[in-house]
């Protein structure tokens, strides 16, 4: 055999052998997708809900049973303070903790959650119309706990304010309640100041519905039927609830869902009961007009807003008249004013 061809030969063994000898080749593994991500909702949202929560709190257990100047004073105070518009956010956070609260609501949602793209464009729908959540299994029996939550806060301050307007009668008994209230335009002030400054939540409550956000500590909510429509108040919340469960509303979310937490007609409401609330304090001498203020436009006009809020049937009261047997128990009236005759010459 030539000399060349020999070689060549060789070179063809060789390369067999060492292909032999390689490694087999490697199987690239692609990287596992990332976990979906948990029922989030911002910080700053579950203080919004605590804010809320501790002014109803706060004020709902204002009694009536008013024994001085001071008394009313602080009740007042604690009846004023919040600002419409605050109000209004803070109910539409409170309302989604409590949709969170609804297993199935939560479940509905969480179907959308493993594929990032899907995941993804259920929240834009939410974002560009909050009422796209009612076609999402479990929307309407959250709904039904929204409802039953903000109306069950309102209709306790309403009632709440009902009793405290009743006083501001009952006390007419007593003379100290028929003292003029000292410093009376530094009050009307320091309620409008309270009307502006930033509202606070408990500490205590707000861990408590952070918790609840998250499903560790569920809220004791009872079941709750409530059908559609539904007001924007509690379809928002139910929008925030389930962008927290497509784990859209974190911190790095705040901005895009607070473009969602907006009422104006429950805000104006609520800023129409503050405007009767100061000028019934600008016209308001005696204590127990004071009282009658803090019933009726603190509490019982700011329930009402929170009534209707929900969706339910706003409280209806009678016109009161009074006769001849109020008057004389010491109620207190206006005087017609005096005619003015012509000087006789």
């Amino acid at each position: 055999m030539p000399l060349r061809i020999r070689l060549a030969v060789s070179a063809v063994l060789a390369a067999l052998v060492m292909a032999g000898c390689a490694a087999p080749p490697q199987v690239i593994v692609p990287p596992a997708p990332p976990p979906p991500p948990s029922v989030t909702l911002s910080p700053r949202l579950i203080e919004m809900a605590s804010a809320y929560r501790a002014y109803m709190v706060r004020t709902t257990g204002i009694a009536p049973n008013f024994t001085d100047g001071s008394a009313i004073a602080s009740s007042l105070k604690t009846g004023a303070a919040y600002e419409p518009d605050q109000m209004v956010k803070g109910a539409m956070a409170y309302a989604a903790v409590v949709a969170l609260q609804d297993k199935s609501f939560v479940a509905g949602v969480r179907l959308y959650v493993a594929d990032r793209t899907q995941r993804q464009q259920v929240a834009y729908q939410i974002l560009k119309d909050p009422a796209y959540v009612l076609g999402i299994n479990g929307a309407q029996s959250a709904a039904g706990l929204v409802v039953a939550a903000l109306g069950g806060d309102g209709q306790s301050l309403y009632d709440g304010g009902k009793a405290v307007k009743q006083a501001a009668y009952d006390l007419q008994r007593q003379p100290w309640s028929k003292v003029d209230v000292q410093e009376r335009d530094s009050r009307l002030a320091n309620a409008k100041s309270a009307s502006t400054a930033a509202m606070l939540g408990d500490v205590a409550e707000t861990t408590r519905l952070q918790q609840a956000s998250l499903g560790a500590a569920p809220m004791s909510l009872a079941p709750a039927a409530a059908g559609p429509p539904y007001t924007t108040t509690v379809v928002r919340g139910l929008a925030i609830a389930a962008l927290a469960a497509l784990g859209q509303a974190g911190d790095a979310e705040l901005n895009q869902v607070m473009g969602l937490m907006s009422e104006p007609n429950i805000g104006r409401c609520m800023s129409m009961s503050k405007l009767n609330l100061y000028q019934c304090l600008a016209v308001a001498r005696p204590h127990y007009e004071d009282v009658f203020c803090l019933g009726q436009h603190a509490m019982m006009d700011t329930g009402r807003c929170m009534i209707k809020a929900a969706g339910l049937a706003e409280p209806y009261e009678a016109r009161f008249v009074p006769d001849a047997k109020s008057i004389a128990k010491g109620m207190h009236t206006k005087k017609p004013p005096a005619k003015r005759g012509k000087n006789k010459s």
